[in-house]
């Protein structure tokens, strides 16, 4: 019986192996870089205003872009597109070397590189993510998912623990020029890669084109039910806007225990991947992802009552655990049951899912949270989640007989 994480994708397939390898190093200095940016912004303007502003100059372009760099993605080459953008990356990263190199000193010029970052990102990644069911057997997403996301977390985890000693040791320009470095490699993967053209019914990038992905997912109710399922998740049972204020009111502590709740999610997502071998074998994936979210959502509400450092560790990296779980199906789901024509406009939606719902998410727990008590919208966000999900998984019957050899999405 296979536990450990299965790397059957990265031995079968040498360029899905170099496609993860580039993504891998390279996450790790874009988290860098993010952390970096937040750093230099407070540095220059002393307000913490002014680096909540970095996420707004993000959200935007990523939002916008996403959706019409999917619509990219279904038409024309993915390698093309993918490379394209990642240069555009690699180059305004280089921006970032030379602004700090010769103290330019202008906060503006950080917020104007971070929009085009994010909407190069937003083009980005639906292509890539289009790519990978092209390199590999169907039977092997689930496993090439959870890769993904370890990929993810381990930049999460480590990049910003990294920029900040690399900042202490050398100062900003060293930060920004080692994820140059890195984005290199991913550079280099994409190049190595072959011509990933669309195929199917090819159209024209547009608006049109964008609003067909939509129309399709309203007819797909198993694929439409994942993003559902997503978006209770992170809106009404996702925790991290409350760190600051439960650090100290739950455990006593301080800014060091804030750092340490936001990286237990990550560590328990990537002790998730180690123990992943089993996720290739689940074939009711519909159902898998209604079990994972409930378990992160009881999580993040049992550590509304938790009173004890440890505890309150140990059950968000429950919930990171969980998250990656449902996370590597619903990526599955996606790629391997939409047709390869909408792939790219499906990632783009995906895309945007994920990043506003988030952000959406610390909006409603804020402010549950300074209406009634951090315990109170905690428990009550995950109740919230919970109720959603069962009711989504009793009223979507192609959600809840969802079967990963059968594929049917309606």
């Amino acid at each position: 019986m296979r536990l450990l994480t299965d790397i059957r994708p990265l031995r079968e397939s040498a360029d899905f192996r170099r496609l993860w390898i580039g993504s891998t190093v390279s996450q790790l200095g874009q988290q860098m870089t993010a952390v970096t940016v937040s750093i230099q912004v407070y540095a220059l303007t002393h307000s913490t205003f002014a680096v909540g502003l970095v996420g707004l100059c993000s959200l935007v372009p990523l939002i916008v872009f996403g959706l019409y760099g999917g619509a990219m993605a279904d038409a024309i080459d993915r390698r093309t597109l993918a490379l394209a953008s990642s240069t555009g990356l690699w180059l305004l990263s280089m921006v970032l070397v030379v602004q700090s190199q010769l103290n330019w000193n202008q906060v503006w010029v950080l917020y104007a590189v971070v929009a085009c970052q994010s909407a190069c990102f937003a083009v980005n990644n639906p292509a890539r993510s289009a790519i990978i069911p092209r390199l590999i057997r169907p039977a092997l997403l689930p496993a090439a998912n959870t890769l993904s996301q370890a990929a993810f977390n381990l930049g999460f985890t480590a990049g910003p623990l990294l920029g900040a000693a690399v900042i202490a040791w050398h100062g900003f320009a060293a930060a920004y020029l080692i994820d140059v470095l890195t984005f290199t490699a991913a550079l280099y993967a994409l190049f190595r890669l072959p011509s990933v053209p669309p195929t199917g019914d090819v159209r024209r990038a547009g608006l049109r084109s964008v609003l067909e992905g939509f129309t399709f997912l309203r007819a797909a109710p198993a694929l439409l039910a994942t993003f559902l399922a997503d978006i209770l998740a992170m809106v009404f049972a996702q925790p991290r806007a409350l760190f600051p204020a439960v650090a100290g009111a739950f455990f006593g502590g301080g800014v060091r225990t804030v750092g340490l709740l936001q990286a237990a999610p990550a560590i328990g997502a990537l002790v998730g991947v180690l123990f992943s071998g089993w996720v290739s074998r689940v074939r009711r994936q519909g159902v898998a992802i209604v079990v994972a979210i409930t378990v992160y959502a009881a999580a993040v509400g049992l550590f509304g009552l938790s009173r004890t450092i440890w505890l309150g560790v140990a059950l968000l990296a429950l919930s990171g655990a969980a998250d990656m779980v449902s996370s590597a199906y619903r990526n599955t789901i996606l790629q391997s049951a939409a047709p390869d024509a909408m792939r790219g406009r499906l990632q783009g939606v995906f895309i945007v899912v994920v990043a506003g719902g988030p952000r959406l998410g610390d909006f409603v727990a804020g402010t549950t949270a300074s209406l009634t008590t951090p315990t109170i919208a905690l428990l009550g966000g995950a109740a919230v989640c919970i109720a959603g999900l069962m009711l989504l998984l009793a009223r979507n019957r192609p959600f809840r007989v969802y079967d990963s050899k059968t594929r049917a999405l309606s």
